[in-house]
């Protein structure tokens, strides 16, 4: 790939929040875990482990426990996102993963430093990848900010999550149903010091 196709293609993804409802086909979810693996980790540890969940009654349940949960969480920050998510989850018709049919979980060990960084490039990596093979993508944290819940970590193991590891965040994938804009790039953001 040459180096203007890489930077378009950085430039061109959006998170997508409208999705169809058709499945991605296992080519494009194996392109997207093998982006997912190739992503750098700290001492190229690679201790992540990813849950890609395509099961839509699964989905939902998972989404029933997300709703469920953040009726008695208290978030740690004001964080406006999660204050949005609390919120919103009350109402009907909510969905954590914007109705995506797959959700790709990303975890690894929770006492390890790069846990987060780690699974970010890699989460970035699928964000890429799904712009590559025309998909829409979006991350999701409400599973990070839940993880913690024991209902949702005895529902994550009982899909495969070891118990040992944690949540540490989401993608949500398919084929767009509405497009994003281009969102402005904030100034005053990058300094040179030469």
């Amino acid at each position: 790939m040459m180096r203007e196709e890489v930077l378009s293609c950085i430039r061109g993804r959006r998170s997508t929040r409208s999705f169809q409802p058709e499945q991605i086909s296992p080519e494009q979810l194996d392109a997207l875990l093998e982006a997912a693996i190739w992503a750098p980790s700290g001492g190229n540890s690679q201790t992540w482990k990813f849950f890609a969940i395509q099961n839509q009654e699964k989905l939902l349940t998972l989404n029933e426990l997300v709703r469920m949960s953040f009726q008695t969480w208290v978030p740690d920050d004001d964080y406006a996102a999660k204050l949005n998510a609390k919120e919103k989850s009350a109402r009907e018709g909510y969905n954590f993963y914007f109705h995506a049919p797959t959700l790709i979980v990303a975890t690894n060990r929770p006492h390890y430093a790069n846990a987060m960084a780690d699974c970010a490039t890699a989460l970035q990596n699928i964000f890429l990848a799904a712009h590559a093979v025309g998909l829409g993508s979006c991350y999701i944290n409400q599973l990070r900010w839940l993880r913690d819940e024991d209902i949702i970590r005895q529902y994550l193991c009982a899909l495969g999550m070891p118990e040992d590891y944690v949540v540490c965040g989401a993608a949500a994938v398919g084929y767009i149903k509405t497009p994003m804009p281009e969102q402005a790039r904030k100034a005053d953001t990058v300094y040179i010091i030469r």
